[in-house]
């Protein structure tokens, strides 16, 4: 199933807030909510599932963007980008030290807006290694800092990155320089190796079954010396794989 990007906007000047926020929903985005200060937005980071978050350098707090930023490495691991007025050389370098996914200098257009977040979730390592901290949610209960997207690849289309549960995802088949990701109902395209996409994704359920398929192994319906049908679809297999999957069939 796929979700729209959820983002957070973190942006004492209401003006600039609500037309950031304005250019962001036209473009197709969910808006999870417009703050002002740290401790707003260290809230609703505890309480919601946010995708990427939008700061602003200079907060109507004590607290600014740049101690945020670092709140986020610490404790998320999700991309965030700086959206300042300040782009002179001590800014800059003090918001280098939290390692920012994006530097936008306002004013700007709703492309400019586009494209840095377009870049940051293209470019983001969500396979950084999860945090070992928990956070309590509503109930009291605990999850890990990463569960928003441990079980899940974001996956562009058209115009906008898409959430993908891995568990949704039934075979990878490898085109020329493209992958094209079949879900249950829709089909991807994706710029990648299929070596370097196999390393994405959750080792005990995804196997290279052939030169140019990766497979869910918990959507194969049929296998014959020589293939494996998923969703209809006919997939060759190597020697290997076929030992592989009549071993674990009969363990």
């Amino acid at each position: 199933m796929e979700h729209p990007i959820k983002i957070l906007i973190v942006e004492d000047n209401v003006i600039i807030a609500d037309d950031m926020q304005s250019m962001l929903e036209e473009i197709g985005y969910e808006i999870v909510d417009n703050v002002i200060v740290y401790e707003q937005a260290v809230e609703v980071l505890k309480n919601n599932h946010v995708d990427l978050v939008l700061i602003d350098i200079i907060l109507a707090s004590d607290k600014t963007g740049i101690d945020l930023g670092k709140h986020i490495r610490d404790v998320y691991n999700i991309p965030f980008i700086f959206v300042t007025s300040n782009s002179d050389r001590a800014t800059v370098e003090n918001a280098k030290t939290v390692k920012p996914d994006g530097y936008l200098v306002k004013p700007f257009e709703q492309q400019d807006l586009y494209t840095s977040i377009e870049i940051a979730l293209s470019n983001f390592d969500y396979s950084r290694k999860e945090k070992s901290k928990e956070i309590a949610g509503n109930e009291g209960d605990t999850f890990t800092s990463n569960s928003v997207l441990k079980d899940s690849i974001f996956v562009k289309k058209q115009h906008l990155y898409y959430r993908i549960q891995f568990t949704d995802i039934q075979f990878i088949k490898a085109d020329n320089v493209y992958l094209e990701v079949n879900t249950v109902d829709k089909k991807f395209l994706v710029r990648s190796p299929l070596k370097d996409y196999l390393e994405k994704l959750p080792k005990n359920k995804f196997y290279r079954a052939h030169k140019s398929y990766i497979v869910n192994v918990d959507h194969i319906d049929a296998i014959n010396s020589k293939d494996i049908m998923i969703n209809n679809n006919l997939i060759p297999i190597s020697k290997d794989f076929k030992e592989f999957i009549i071993s674990s069939m009969n363990s």
